[in-house]
C-alpha cells in the first residue's frame, strides 16, 4: 500500500518504545512518570494564562507556555477552555456524516444477517443479551453525548516459543458472549480479518466485525470521569477483552476451525513484559475535543473549504468506530456509528484548531484534543498527525515566548517560516 516505505509503519511495540526512550535519553529530556494532574485544584490561572500546574503527588510545574498533548484534555478542561464531548448534529457545522449514522455500512463492523437480540430467541420479555441498549437509535444526524468505542490493540504471536496462551480471566462468564456465538452460527467467518501481521510472527490485532474487541457503549463517561472511574472503565475493557479471547479459544459454540486456529495465537511473550504482556494504554479513540479559535469539520477534511494558516496535514479516512448497539424496528440487533469516508486527498489543518478561543487561555496549545467536529476528528486522530501537530505546537510556543504574546496573536507568517525550515509539510 505504501510501496517501498510500507515497513516504516509496521513495527513491534517494544521497538517503538525503545526508539522513544532513546530520543528522551539522547536529548536529556526530563520525564516525570506516573504523575497525575490535580484536576480539582492543581491548575492556577491568572488573567487567562496558566501560571502553574500541580500533580496529585504535590509536584508543581511553572511555565510560560503549556501544551496539553493528552488523549483526555484534562489540563485544557481544568484551565477553563471550551470543549465538547460526543457527536454534534449535522446541522451545527453543515455536515453529512456527524451525529447518529444508523444504516451506514462503510466497513464490515455491522450485523450482515438478522440476529435475535433476546436472551430467549423470539421472546422480548426475556430481556436483551449483554451489551445491547434498550434505547432506540435516534434519527440520523442527531447529536448526542455518546462516543465511539475503545479497545486494547493487542500484540499477539503465533510463534510457539513466544506465545502466551489466553488464560481464563477471573470472574469469566461465557454468557457475556452469547451474541458472538449467534453471529458465528449465522455463518460469519471474519474473526481473523484484523490480525495485521508485523515482524517476527506477531500481529497488531484490532477490532473487526459486529462483535469484537470494541467494548461498544461502555465508555461514555470516560472523558469527564474521575481517575478512579477511568480506572474502573479500563479494567472493564480489560476483563471484557480477555474474556472474549478465552471464549473464542475454548467455547464449543465457536466453530471448531476458529477455535483451532485461535489456539495457535497468544499474547506476545516479549512485549509489555512488565504488564503480563498486555498493553499499558487503552485505545482512547476520542474523548474531549476543544472548541477553539477554528473548528475543523468534514468540510475542511473533504476539501470543500479553504483552510487558513495550516500547521500540518492529515489524509486518513474520516473513521468513527461504532457508538451503540441497539434493536431495530424489525426486532434484530444492529450497531450504529461506524463511518468511513475517505478525503480523496491530503487536507490542511488550521493553526486555529490547536489554540483556544481568544480570551480563554493565552498560553496553551492543544494538538491532540484539538478543535474539530466528531467526524473530522475521526480522520485527524492518527498518531502521526498528533506528532505533526505536536511539532507545530512546540514551534508556536517558542515564538509566543520570544515575542511575549498570546498564542492567538502569533504572526502566522513567522510560524510558517519556522515550520517549513524544519521540514513540515503544510500544503500539497
Amino acid at each position: 500500500m505504501d510501496g517501498e516505505s510500507r515497513t516504516m509503519w509496521i513495527f513491534e511495540p517494544h521497538v517503538a518504545e525503545k526508539i522513544f526512550e532513546d530520543f528522551v535519553r539522547e536529548n536529556n529530556i526530563p520525564v516525570y512518570r506516573d504523575e497525575w494532574l490535580d484536576r480539582e485544584a492543581g491548575v492556577e490561572v491568572v488573567n487567562h494564562r496558566i501560571v502553574s500546574m500541580t500533580t496529585l503527588a504535590g509536584k508543581k510545574f511553572k511555565g510560560k507556555m503549556f501544551i496539553d498533548a493528552t488523549y483526555e484534555g484534562d489540563l485544557m478542561a481544568a484551565a477553563g477552555v471550551s470543549y465538547t464531548v460526543g457527536r454534534e448534529p449535522c446541522s451545527q457545522y453543515n455536515e453529512e456524516w456527524n451525529g447518529v449514522q444508523a444504516g451506514v455500512y462503510h466497513h464490515g463492523h455491522y450485523f450482515k444477517t438478522p440476529i435475535d437480540p433476546y436472551l430467549i430467541p423470539g421472546d422480548p420479555a426475556s430481556g436483551l443479551l449483554p451489551y445491547i441498549s434498550d434505547e432506540p437509535a435516534e434519527p440520523n444526524c442527531t447529536g448526542d453525548d455518546k462516543i465511539q468505542a475503545y479497545c486494547f490493540r493487542l500484540c499477539m504471536s503465533n510463534h510457539p516459543e513466544n506465545r502466551v496462551p489466553f488464560e481464563k480471566p477471573e470472574g469469566y462468564d461465557p454468557a457475556r458472549y452469547v451474541l458472538l456465538a449467534r453471529i458465528f452460527e449465522s455463518g460469519w467467518n471474519e474473526w481473523f480479518a484484523k490480525y495485521d501481521i508485523i515482524p517476527n510472527r506477531k500481529s497488531d490485532t484490532n477490532n473487526h466485525g459486529p462483535f469484537s474487541s470494541d467494548h461498544i457503549g461502555m465508555n461514555y463517561d470516560y472523558p469527564e470521569a474521575s481517575y478512579e472511574r477511568r480506572k474502573e472503565i479500563i479494567e472493564g475493557h480489560t476483563d471484557y477483552q480477555k474474556g472474549l479471547l478465552y471464549f473464542v479459544s475454548t467455547d464449543e459454540r465457536v466453530p471448531q476451525e476458529v477455535r483451532a486456529r485461535m489456539k495457535e495465537w497468544g499474547l506476545a511473550g516479549d512485549e509489555f513484559t512488565d504488564n503480563d504482556n498486555w498493553p499499558h494504554q487503552l485505545y482512547i479513540r476520542e474523548a474531549r475535543r476543544m472548541v477553539g479559535a477554528y473548528v475543523t469539520t468534514e468540510n475542511e477534511v473533504l476539501g470543500k473549504v479553504d483552510v487558513p494558516d495550516p500547521v500540518g496535514m492529515g489524509s486518513y479516512t474520516m473513521d468513527s468506530h461504532n457508538v451503540q448497539r441497539f434493536v431495530t424496528t424489525e426486532g434484530y440487533v444492529q450497531n450504529e456509528g461506524d463511518v468511513g469516508v475517505h478525503p480523496g486527498k491530503p487536507y490542511k489543518i488550521a493553526y486555529g484548531s490547536i489554540v483556544p478561543r481568544k480570551g480563554e487561555c493565552g498560553n496553551l496549545l492543544v494538538p491532540v484534543c484539538l478543535s474539530s467536529s466528531h467526524i473530522a476528528f475521526g480522520s485527524i486522530r492518527m498518531e502521526p498527525v498528533f506528532m505533526i501537530l505536536g511539532q507545530s505546537a512546540a514551534a508556536a510556543a517558542v515564538i509566543a515566548i520570544d515575542n511575549k504574546i498570546d498564542v492567538q496573536d502569533l504572526p502566522y507568517e513567522q510560524l510558517e517560516k519556522v515550520l517549513i525550515s524544519k521540514g513540515q509539510i503544510l500544503k500539497k
